[in-house]
């Protein structure tokens, strides 16, 4: 009988602590969502899943990154868009939540008391374009514009260079990201929105003005972007 209380109480101390784990874990992540991944599916630059939340199946799309079906993650915030067609994938979503990335479930489930998203970035923004492209007349380089970012805040300048990245309609904009062969440590790739619609690989200008720590929200902060950029090849 003593054997019987003593195992009895072991069970109670095990629920009640892995009880109190998951109230905790609620409470540091308040806001964050948990979904189960019923399919995947791939374009060039976005992930989209397929997703169950709660009973609730919802499409998410996020930064390209390995995902298979079964997996758990979490997220935060993001913005939802209605009758987005992708036109790698010739469908039309009905409703399609945008993200900057998911959160693995260890982080979440471990019981930090913050979260970070952990999105695989797009090759394209880690490695850098092997070939120069000439300025445009009257231009500067990428090099040029992030080594004197403050001198060319608030001013219309030009890029040229080559698209190694195309998001189209996202928060309805068309996001570029062009590379010139210039720039280092990490800044050589540019970022640009436009109404206007290019290929990846083509060589183009934009002309547009700079904005320094631009926050779109969600996850979407540039320290350096030109907005509703004009394209011309």
């Amino acid at each position: 009988m003593k054997l019987f209380f003593t195992v009895a109480f072991l069970f109670a101390f095990i629920f009640q602590g892995t009880s109190q784990n998951k109230a905790t874990n609620n409470v540091s992540h308040p806001n964050v969502h948990k979904i189960v991944v019923k399919e995947v599916l791939q374009t060039t630059s976005y992930t989209y899943l397929h997703s169950d939340e709660k009973g609730k199946l919802k499409w998410l799309a996020i930064p390209k990154m390995e995902a298979t079906a079964g997996e758990t993650y979490y997220y935060q915030g993001g913005v939802e868009m209605g009758e987005f067609k992708s036109k790698e994938l010739n469908r039309t979503f009905d409703s399609i939540l945008f993200l900057d990335g998911v959160i693995s479930p260890d982080i979440v489930e471990g019981g930090k008391t913050s979260v970070t998203k952990s999105p695989e970035k797009s090759k394209t923004e880690d490695v850098k374009l092997n070939e120069v492209i000439e300025p445009a007349i009257g231009g500067i380089t990428i090099k040029e514009l992030f080594i004197n970012k403050v001198k060319y805040a608030g001013k219309v300048v030009k890029i040229r260079g080559k698209v190694t990245k195309f998001n189209s309609q996202i928060m309805g904009k068309n996001w570029i990201h062009l590379q010139d062969g210039s720039g280092n440590s990490g800044e050589f790739d540019f970022t640009a929105t436009t109404a206007d619609e290019v290929n990846v690989g083509d060589v183009v200008t934009v002309e547009g003005k700079i904005t320094l720590d631009k926050d779109f929200g969600s996850g979407y902060f540039y320290k350096i972007i030109m907005e509703n950029g004009k394209v011309t090849k």
